[in-house]
Formats: structure tokens, C-alpha cells, sequence
């Protein structure tokens, strides 16, 4: 009895929340807005030859559920709405990268719309929650830097807290004793970004593809000086990687159970399925702020 009332609690709840339509013909990845791209110094825009695209590609369609701490990430900027990703931290705050919500180097989003428990963004599921949030709600990383993408993470507090369900729960991130690199792991890479460097058009469903994870050792070797400590690195291998759209999102392995341990950041602006390692900020090295920018409780 007590079941049927928990499940009577939580349909009601889902129920009541206010459903927000999304003109997804307004909507592009973040990556095409021109903030994106730091105007740098023409000596320096060879640079940006190392600076991010990002979409799951050579990958596959995630079954409805597979990924319940996945989020689409909608933010409003005064030149569109951009698309990103992002992953359920506590029922009020969701995880993402700096870069989804800052245009240039620090003007935040207006405000925007988180979606959670959708396998089609573009359908109305009974299984979905879409709740707005706010300028004030948005506390990216003060030290980030829209030239480099260094420190490119970011909390978002909901304007109302979410409802967890079997679709809908929050991602478990490594403890604060854990000081792995996690190399040779298999990492996971799922969103709702680009399918293919032929392609302009964002992935309607959920998708993913698995890859080693890198030692900074090895990824440094490929980027140079452009990846540091506060990174962690996805193989490229087969052309699986993250793309356009995807920013923001999570990067998990399996230690225990699904662990988030990188938000996506970049990728080679060359191409997503050319092979080049994706990049993403390292859960570890931000642990500590994202605890004090949130109401995330770590594990010890």
C-alpha cells in the first residue's frame, strides 16, 4: 500500500508540472553561436584550430531509461537558443559545462529550460520533466576562460526542484578520496548532439559510444600543452566520439555502478569522427567546487 501511495505521490507531481514547448527550429548547438569562438588576435587564430566541436558519433540509439541522470540543456542567449547537454546532480541542481551558459568570457544566459527523463526531446513524454531556470540560478567557474576552455564547468539551480522516477536519477560522482586518472576504463559518451561529420542536424534521442579513457599522458601526446591536469581524455579510436551539441554532458565508467567522471568540453575542430582524443573537464580536479556550488553531498 505504501508503494502504490510513493508512486501515486511522484505520477501526481510529474503530472502537475507545467509543460514548456520548445520551437526546436530556434534551437542550434552551442558550438555554432559566434561566443563560442574567443575573437582572438590573428596572430593567435591558428588556436582555434585546437578548439572544440563536439557530437556523438559512430555511436548508437540508448534505449529509453539507459541514461536516467541525462539532460538537454536549452540556453537562452540574446543571439539564439543554444543546445547542450548535462547530467541530474541533487533535485535541484544539474551539472554542465562553463561554455553552455556563458557567452564569451563571462555574460551568462538569460535563462533557459532543462529537459530530464526524455528519450525524444522533440515528443511530449509522459516520462519527461522540463523546468526553467534562471541568470541567478547559473554559477559557472570564476577562473573560466572562453579563449582556452580551462575551468569550463558550471552548476545550474532549478527554478523548482525535479521529481526523481525510474527515468529521472541523479548521477553518482567519484568520491573526494578517489584520485584515479581512471585510464584503460571504458567511458561512455551520451547526448543528444550531432550523428556524423556529413551531417548539420542534432539527434532527436538519446545516443551514445564507449571508448578507452585516456591517461593525461597519452592525450597530451595528441593535443600538446592544450590538455592539462584539469582534463581527462575519451580514445578517438573508430571515429566514436562526442560532438556538436553534446557539450556539457557526461563522460561515466562503471566503478561500482555508473560514475560520472567528465563533463564534455572539446573536441578537434577538424572533425568529430577524425580520430582526435575528446576532451573533458576532469569530475576529480572540481569535485570541491562543485560540492560548494551546489547542494551535492560527496562521498567521502
Amino acid at each position: 500500500m505504501r508503494s502504490f501511495v510513493l508512486l501515486f505521490a511522484v505520477l501526481a507531481a510529474v503530472a502537475s508540472a507545467e509543460w514548456i514547448d520548445i520551437d526546436w527550429s530556434t534551437v542550434r548547438p552551442i558550438e555554432e553561436f559566434d561566443h563560442y569562438w574567443e575573437r582572438l588576435p590573428a596572430e593567435l587564430q591558428v588556436y582555434r584550430e585546437k578548439l572544440p566541436s563536439h557530437r556523438i558519433t559512430n555511436g548508437q540509439e540508448a534505449t529509453p531509461g539507459q541514461f536516467p541522470f541525462q539532460i538537454a540543456l536549452i540556453s537562452e542567449f540574446a543571439s539564439g537558443n543554444g543546445l547542450c547537454g548535462g547530467s541530474v546532480l541533487t533535485r535541484n541542481f544539474i551539472l554542465t559545462a562553463a561554455h553552455c551558459v556563458v557567452s564569451g568570457a563571462s555574460t551568462l544566459a538569460s535563462g533557459g529550460v532543462a529537459i530530464m527523463g526524455a528519450h525524444n526531446r522533440n515528443i511530449q513524454e509522459s516520462t519527461q520533466q522540463r523546468i526553467r531556470f534562471a541568470t541567478s540560478g547559473i554559477r559557472r567557474h570564476p577562473s573560466y576562460s572562453s579563449s582556452t576552455l580551462r575551468n569550463d564547468i558550471a552548476t545550474v539551480r532549478l527554478n523548482s526542484p525535479m521529481t526523481f522516477t525510474t527515468r529521472i536519477q541523479p548521477i553518482r560522482l567519484p568520491g573526494r578520496s578517489d584520485t584515479r586518472q581512471f585510464g584503460g576504463f571504458t567511458g561512455t559518451v551520451s547526448g543528444f548532439g550531432r550523428t556524423s561529420d556529413a551531417s548539420s542536424a542534432t539527434s532527436a534521442v538519446v545516443r551514445f559510444t564507449t571508448n578507452p579513457v585516456m591517461t593525461n599522458t597519452d592525450c597530451i601526446a595528441r593535443w600538446g600543452s592544450t590538455v592539462v591536469n584539469q582534463h581527462v581524455c575519451l580514445s578517438g579510436a573508430g571515429g566514436r566520439s562526442s560532438c556538436n551539441g553534446d557539450s556539457g554532458g557526461p563522460l561515466t565508467v562503471q566503478s561500482g555502478g555508473t560514475m560520472q567522471i567528465g563533463v564534455v568540453s572539446f573536441g578537434s575542430v577538424n572533425g568529430c569522427a577524425i580520430g582526435m582524443p575528446s576532451v573533458y573537464a576532469r569530475v576529480t580536479f572540481f569535485l570541491d567546487w562543485i560540492v560548494a556550488n551546489s547542494d551535492f553531498v560527496p562521498q567521502a
